[in-house]
């Protein structure tokens, strides 16, 4: 009797066992869905622009007065250039934007670029095919040619951001100086969010 008891015993536990199992990880990886879908979509410090009146037929999210980027200014969109676009948020976003035609690998010709800059130490936050994030760390070599600045720690983020709208490859990117982290990551996001008009 008691041997009966055992055996259903453990066959219940083992018919238990793993679909605890299964639950816990299908749990986690909602958990860890939604988390993603939160990083990627939470835009409500952020204001739809529709960039077809400058030319490209595109919205992009940008920080509005609440985001904390130290400017209340409305967006202004400049077009110096035919293929050259800004867009200027106060004095502490400033997003550059290129047309570059059909050209495809503009990001692994950007970490190469990088990867020459002997004076700088690259630290990649985001390493995506369409899109870097990175830290980048002065580097003294020299001491005796050394600039007034040796000693002092000097490091500042960069974005750099490629996406295809109705099949022109554009390149949006930081400046060349960088940004303070917040700020990058919220270019990150503005750079995330240029999609299509049209959706495709």
């Amino acid at each position: 009797m008691s041997g009966k008891f055992a055996f259903k015993s453990l066959m219940l536990l083992l018919l238990v066992v793993p679909g605890f199992f299964l639950s816990s990880c299908s749990n986690e990886e909602e958990d860890k869905k939604k988390k993603e879908d939160i990083d990627l979509e939470d835009y409500y410090e952020f204001q739809v622009m529709d960039m077809s009146k400058y030319g490209i037929d595109a919205y992009i999210h940008l920080p509005d007065e609440t985001a904390n980027i130290g400017a209340s200014t409305k967006p202004e969109v400049s077009h110096p250039e035919d293929h050259i676009w800004q867009i200027d948020i106060g004095q502490n976003f400033t997003l550059h934007i290129e047309d570059m035609a059909n050209i495809k690998d503009n990001i692994k010709e950007e970490k190469k670029e990088l990867k020459r800059k002997e004076f700088f130490k690259i630290k990649y936050l985001i390493d995506d095919e369409d899109m870097i994030l990175y830290q980048r760390e002065l580097v003294v070599k020299g001491s005796d040619r050394a600039a007034s600045t040796v000693g002092v720690e000097h490091k500042s983020y960069h974005v750099f951001g490629q996406k295809t709208v109705d099949g022109i490859t554009y390149v949006l990117e930081s400046r060349e100086e960088g940004y303070e982290k917040n700020i990058i990551e919220m270019m990150a996001k503005s750079i995330k969010s240029f999609k299509p008009k049209s959706g495709k």
